[in-house]
């Protein structure tokens, strides 16, 4: 790779985070990771040299395992739980549990997301595979670039969808204006693919299954926002009607499959609604 051999102080996963970011152009354009370099290329890299970082320590975070062996772990994620380090969260988060329970994740992969391969956000819950070897690390990462694990979600959202079944395929980006927002109004348009299918309505929602193809940032927060069924206790994409309280926001990741990255046996997790989230449900009968 090109700029890890040009970048040093940088590593692979920070480069391809980087190229994911639109941080890198080549002649002034946006490229993907997959594009081959030509002679005289200029290639423009927009970085701030990493700053001597507190490391993560190991915490005793009480995990929800599903399934584990040697190369391996997958977790219930609670809503609530960072996944990983960020702005204001350097401790509580599931990567610091990771390393108490399965110390030999902390050489794989990136040293803040050890094991990480996926993320969920803070106050999404469901289930998540993590690395415990550094081959299955690899491999997972391939299958979720190629596209070829099943994410499914449940998801409340406000009003009536008139198809039952559907996708929506507005490109995302960084919000014009708000750059800590997604949205489909952006100068650096990616593709994103989100299906969907009805599997309740209520009187002023609707329950959904929700298949997001491509992972982008917010997704599936993003994309039925600008449907304009927006997400149900989404405080940042959402919106407000009445006075009705809702526990948090209503997306669970509930279905995972994907080719175990060992043997290449198909195998599939999934986790029922959580308990806070099933009480809005039974609440509307």
């Amino acid at each position: 790779m090109f700029l890890s051999q040009k970048v040093q102080e940088l590593t692979r996963s920070q480069l391809q985070r980087l190229i994911a970011e639109d941080k890198v152009k080549v002649n002034g354009t946006f490229r993907k990771a997959s594009y081959k370099l030509k002679n005289g290329d200029r290639v423009e890299l927009e970085f701030e040299t990493p700053e001597e970082s507190e490391k993560i320590e190991p915490e005793d975070i009480p995990l929800n395992i599903l399934y584990s062996d040697n190369h391996i772990v997958v977790l219930n994620k609670p809503a609530g739980l960072v996944v990983h380090p960020g702005a204001g969260h350097r401790r509580g988060t599931l990567a610091s549990g990771l390393l108490f329970h399965y110390p030999e994740v902390k050489n794989i992969g990136h040293e803040e997301r050890p094991g990480i391969v996926q993320r969920l956000d803070k106050e999404t819950s469901g289930v998540m595979v993590i690395a415990r070897s550094r081959n299955a690390y690899i491999e997972l990462q391939r299958q979720f670039i190629k596209r070829e694990v099943k994410k499914v979600y449940l998801g409340l959202i406000w009003g009536k969808i008139p198809e039952k079944e559907g996708k929506i395929t507005w490109p995302l980006g960084r919000h014009i204006k708000h750059g800590l927002r997604m949205s489909v109004k952006t100068r650096k348009p990616r593709e994103a693919e989100t299906h969907y299918r009805v599997l309740k309505e209520f009187k002023d929602f609707t329950l959904l299954e929700i298949r997001p193809v491509t992972g982008r940032t917010h997704q599936i927060r993003v994309h039925l926002s600008a449907a304009g069924h927006p997400v149900v206790g989404d405080d940042v994409y959402g919106r407000r009607k009445g006075n009705r309280k809702f526990p948090r926001l209503f997306l669970h990741a509930y279905r995972l499959a994907f080719s175990h990255p060992e043997t290449g046996e198909r195998v599939e997790f999934s986790t029922p609604l959580p308990g806070d989230l099933q009480k809005v449900l039974d609440s509307f009968n």
